[in-house]
């Protein structure tokens, strides 16, 4: 289907590809991977024509027909939820468009609405409607909400309007790039369903590897400016890529033996004229053999724990009654919920039902309109916002801002532990304000080190992390000593934090005594009526 050769690539001064290949062939399902920077959404614009390669070639088949997901839409206008899902192409979108100014317009019977709407009807538009409901209810939305101004939506609904563009497209190519990011766990079961039965090839960037694992069949690795090709999954090219480093490094280590072997032999009989011939030889052997290169390790889990907090008393924390609204909207009622020591908790629930408002009120970041909040005496929160660079001063240096928060803290320990979180070198002294979305989530995760809590609050925190920063995060969290109530939609992460699961829906909140798992079996959630796993 598609085919690229000899790619190179210059990016600000950087080499990202150089004489790269690949190819994608009908029906296959890729997963792109690569630290953040290698050049993966870079790659898409290439195979998309929005950005020019310095050389190299890309064929694609002539009747093959490419969807685009990317990780923004635009700011949405007046058109519906719907319009947006039934808008698969330019051409659609102009009829969609003057059809809906004549109804506007009560000009039904002109010539121009008529043509409209006979060209709607050639390209099976009434027919692409009833799938474009069924893919949104799947991905979340309510039949009330199909529409709705999209404008009236947030970032994350729209985003997944569009989404439901891309699928009732239904291309020969599907391309997503983060395609997880704005579904919460329900949409995401039944968008893993969805696409296990896709027709199409699947090329897709992603931070979610229990997603990877369900979809993709090959991994291609961005490493050297090189594209790796491993087949099968996400886990299995983490295996498959030890395997390949360590039979690189035997073959490296077996040669420079051979070298040293040949070496010693032309150094011990250069001066015999006897040997000469056989000295000859040996070094001819030398200026011939290819020498490998020293294998380049795999970039590894970089290491890091949580210091011991102070010790909390038994109850962290409870609310009694709690009641909270937002203008007309009534989110919680009556509520009771507490969080004992050592407690795991993850939150939740379909977007919008008052999950990031839960771990608020929990942090005292919002007034209650009722109730009581009622905060342990020896408790010490810490609260890890979706908004991260709201708990940063975006004037102060990496290095201030961390010697501002641990009181007593030398510079060169500061700088020691910046260090093991990949700020390195002069990259202490940037500007908080230039930093990358990755690296205030990373420098965060820092200030929690040098001032640990007993109860953390994090809402969403592998955003903006990478696949090892995501897994150290895992690592530290485990033995971390305090409590943890956390949101998340990457399901690792939950499978393997979480022993107890709060369901947020409807304005209360059910209590699980179990992991992510164990909420989906207690709740019937596998055999949900919007087919979730068996789409």
């Amino acid at each position: 289907m598609l085919t690229i050769r000899n790619l190179t690539m210059n990016y600000g001064g950087r080499t990202l590809f150089e004489e790269a290949d690949l190819t994608i062939n009908w029906g296959e399902r890729i997963a792109l991977v690569g630290p953040n920077g290698a050049g993966k959404s870079t790659l898409f614009h290439i195979v998309l024509g929005n950005e020019t390669a310095d050389s190299g070639t890309i064929d694609r088949d002539e009747y093959a027909h490419v969807g685009y997901l990317s990780q923004e839409a635009g700011d949405p206008g007046e058109e519906t939820a719907l319009q947006i899902a039934t808008a698969i192409n330019p051409e659609m979108r102009d009829v969609q468009r003057t059809m809906r100014e004549h109804e506007a317009a009560g000009t039904l019977d002109s010539e121009e609405y008529a043509e409209a709407q006979d060209k709607f009807t050639l390209m099976n538009g009434f027919q692409l409607e009833p799938k474009a409901k069924k893919i949104l209810a799947g991905l979340g939305f309510k039949q009330e909400d199909f529409d709705r101004p999209a404008r009236e939506l947030s970032g994350g609904w729209v985003m997944r309007a569009h989404l439901a563009q891309i699928l009732c497209l239904e291309p020969d190519l599907l391309m997503l790039d983060e395609p997880t990011n704005h579904l919460d766990l329900l949409a995401l079961l039944w968008f893993q369903g969805y696409l296990s039965n896709y027709p199409g090839a699947i090329l897709m960037i992603s931070h979610d590897r229990d997603f990877m694992d369900a979809i993709a069949e090959t991994v291609i690795e961005i490493d050297e400016q090189k594209l790796i090709n491993y087949g099968g999954d996400y886990s299995s090219y983490l295996v498959e890529r030890e395997k390949r480093y360590e039979q690189k490094v035997a073959a490296y280590r077996n040669q420079k033996k051979e070298i040293d072997r040949v070496q010693e032999f032309i150094d011990r009989f250069r001066s015999v004229s006897s040997k000469a011939s056989q000295v000859q030889s040996r070094v001819k052997q030398l200026e011939k053999m290819n020498t490998l290169e020293k294998p380049r390790a795999p970039r590894k889990v970089f290491k890091f724990h949580f210091p011991s907090p102070p010790r909390s008393n038994q109850k962290v924390i409870e609310l009694n009654k709690v009641s909270q609204s937002y203008g007309e909207t009534r989110v919680y009622d009556n509520l009771n919920l507490e969080v004992e020591r050592g407690d795991r908790t993850v939150l939740v629930g379909p977007n919008g039902s008052g999950k990031s408002t839960l771990i608020k009120i929990l942090a005292g970041s919002v007034p209650i309109d009722g109730g009581e909040r009622k905060v342990g005496y020896a408790t010490k929160m810490g609260y890890y916002s979706q908004h991260r660079s709201e708990l940063l001063d975006e004037n102060k240096s990496v290095l201030d801002e961390i010697c501002t928060t641990g009181v007593g803290m030398r510079e060169e320990e500061a700088r020691g532990l910046l260090g093991s979180f990949l700020f390195r070198r002069e990259d202490v002294h940037k500007k908080v304000k230039v930093l990358s979305g990755g690296e205030k989530s990373r420098l965060n995760l820092v200030k929690f080190l040098v001032d640990p809590p007993n109860l953390l609050l994090m809402d969403e925190p592998t955003t903006h992390l990478d696949l090892l920063s995501v897994d150290a995060l895992i690592e530290a969290l485990k033995q971390f000593e305090g409590s943890l109530v956390f949101i998340s939609h990457d399901v690792h992460f939950i499978r393997k934090l979480a022993d107890t699961t709060w369901h947020v829906s409807d304005g209360g909140v059910t209590k699980y005594s179990g992991g992510y798992d164990y909420y989906l079996d207690k709740s019937g959630l596998l055999d949900d009526e919007r087919g979730a796993v068996t789409a």
